[in-house]
């Protein structure tokens, strides 16, 4: 009896500190949205920047807009994508058939 009044202790005490780490998290994720994004993006509107880049990699993964359809197959059509980011950017969409 007296291991489960622990065990309900130790998961309710576990269950607050969780709750107050996700709390401070939010607050934090507020504060940077509300002070640093629009600084960020005054700086990039000041150098010019046209896209985000996400990865460093390949042309393709670093600005997913600006590459064609067939850049990560330019090896070969069958070929292994040689970077990890390439199976987590989604390809584009399809053009509409004009």
């Amino acid at each position: 009896m007296i291991r489960a009044r622990r065990f309900l202790a130790l998961s309710g005490l576990l269950l607050v500190i969780l709750a107050a780490l996700l709390a401070q998290g939010e607050l934090r994720a507020r504060r940077f949205a509300a002070a640093d994004v629009p600084a960020l993006a005054r700086l990039g509107a000041a150098l010019g920047l046209t896209d985000l880049a996400i990865w460093t990699e390949a042309r393709y993964t670093r600005h997913p807009s600006q590459a064609d359809r067939f850049t990560a197959f330019q090896d070969l059509p069958g070929a292994f994508d040689h970077f990890p980011a390439g199976s987590i950017v989604a390809p584009p969409p399809a053009d509409p058939v004009r």
